[in-house]
């Protein structure tokens, strides 16, 4: 099957990062899949890039997004990175995804285009370079999940299914993911420049990034210091709301860590249920290294791992630049500590600040802790003050908490009804729970019904609105003997 170029279907392409030293990609085209299907497509996102939807769910647009044919102003490549994976530090790259290029908007923006499970790349080290079905649709899931509770994140244009089979524990049905993302810059990019580039190399993605990402920081002053200041304040802002929904990313490795400040890679993520510090879901995570409780520390570490890389660049004088990186990641603590409190105080209708907030706030996560309470379920119950027949609520220590809380409210001029919106905004009524997300990709993947995952996706659109229709969504899952686990999907 031959690559031909189609018509434009409101592709807008520049290729700055092609322009990069040539060590940071490889310039490739995506070998073809032999029966495109579009399965599922994101117009409202569509049309935010600037594309024509009815273009692109023709079979010629499922052949696009397929690979099979490369888009006029394209440049497809594959991406280099490094990245410490729990903690060893690997040669990687995009072993299954090439950048179609960066698409610019009609306001000006500009994202990257990435067909994920796109085949084989020089990057693949072994794999197929290819993806199933279930795990392309799961990322769809909970990106735009994420997008929607208001958390920076990449988002999914299209999943295509490819008519062919994979092969991993079983056979599965092949699919290609369309990220969209701010960039694909990475703590890992910045980590491959500095252990196998040239220090011309890394000088010139600090300059790319700071151009792309922050064009604020202009030419005075200690721009790579900037330059780690800001992203340090991103990551910050990004790990506090996952905190304050209860995300887990699953694989918080280097690689993973995406320069903009967006949620990156959508593996064996997944939302607690119970409140508990000590959750993990991802199989391959046996320690308990990316648990719920440990992801700031472990975004300051991927931090420290980029600080690394910048201290060529932050002062010729070693001992000077590692203070100078110190200095600076001493900062993410107080920062994150920052934003966690005040979304706390706001799933609590608080508006202004007393000294015993936090110990109001640790007294109510730690009784949900020691009562198994739902993280969620427990806010949105709050939110319209009806407690629940439940262990939690029935407490009396609760019923103390109650009124500290109450006797806080009113310790404030906003009213109540402020109050309230306050934690309506701030306390998702739905989240992607587990069971409903695995119900929705089991009845597309086996049965070819997508119904339920359409479904899903309409209830998760808009998570805040506590409408009636959302309530069967709030409902937690049956009893079960076997924790819930998720998988790479590799």
């Amino acid at each position: 099957m031959t690559h031909k170029k189609a018509r434009t279907e409101g592709w807008n392409f520049d290729n700055s990062y092609a322009r990069l030293p040539e060590s940071f990609f490889t310039t490739m085209t995506p070998p073809p899949v032999s029966s495109p299907e579009l399965v599922i497509f994101n117009e409202p996102l569509a049309a935010s890039l600037g594309l024509d939807s009815q273009a692109l769910q023709s079979k010629e647009g499922a052949a696009l997004l397929a690979g099979n044919q490369i888009p006029e102003g394209a440049l497809p490549l594959a991406q280099a990175y490094a990245g410490h994976q729990f903690g060893h530090l690997n040669r990687l790259g995009d072993g299954r995804a090439l950048l179609l290029g960066e698409q610019i908007t009609p306001q000006g923006e500009r994202f990257d285009i990435q067909l994920k499970g796109s085949g084989r790349t020089p990057y693949s080290r072994g794999g197929d370079g290819r993806a199933a079905l279930g795990p392309m649709l799961r990322e769809y899931i909970i990106s735009e999940a994420m997008h929607a509770l208001g958390i920076a994140t990449t988002r999914s244009l299209a999943v295509v299914a490819t008519g062919e089979s994979i092969f991993r524990e079983t056979v599965l049905p092949g699919a290609i993911l369309t990220r969209v993302a701010a960039s694909h810059l990475r703590v890992g990019t910045f980590q491959y420049a500095s252990k196998w580039g040239s220090a011309d190399d890394l000088r010139e993605l600090a300059d790319y990034t700071l151009q792309r990402h922050f064009p604020e920081v202009g030419t005075e002053g200690n721009r790579y210091l900037l330059l780690l200041q800001e992203v340090i304040k991103r990551q910050a802002m990004l790990i506090a709301k996952w905190q304050l929904v209860g995300f887990i990313h699953g694989v918080m490795n280097t690689d993973n860590m995406a320069l903009s400040g967006e949620t990156i890679d959508y593996g064996p993520c997944a939302f607690m249920d119970v409140y508990n510090p000590e959750t993990v879901f991802s199989s391959i995570d046996t320690h308990g290294r990316y648990a719920y409780g440990n992801q700031p520390p472990i975004a300051v570490w991927n931090l420290a791992r980029f600080a690394e890389t910048l201290l060529p660049l932050l002062d010729p004088n070693e001992e000077q630049a590692v203070k100078l990186a110190e200095d600076a990641l001493s900062d993410f603590s107080e920062s994150y500590h920052r934003h966690w409190l005040k979304g706390m105080r706001a799933k609590l209708g608080i508006f202004n600040e007393e000294a015993e907030d936090e110990t109001l706030i640790s007294g109510l996560l730690g009784m949900m802790q020691k009562d198994q309470a739902d993280y969620t379920n427990t806010f949105k119950a709050l939110t319209f003050d009806k407690p629940e027949d439940s262990v939690l609520f029935d407490s009396t220590e609760f019923k103390q908490w109650h009124k500290q809380w109450q006797a806080r409210l009113g310790r404030q001029q906003e009213s109540k009804a402020d109050s309230q919106q306050l934690m309506r905004n701030s306390n998702p009524a739905v989240i992607p729970r587990n069971h409903r997300v695995e119900e929705a990709l089991a009845a597309a993947v086996k049965q070819g019904d997508y119904s339920v995952m359409e479904r899903l996706l309409e209830v998760l659109a808009n998570p805040y609105a506590h409408a009636p229709e959302q309530e069967e969504y709030c409902a937690l899952p049956g009893q079960s003997n076997l924790p819930y686990r998720t998988f790479c999907g590799t």
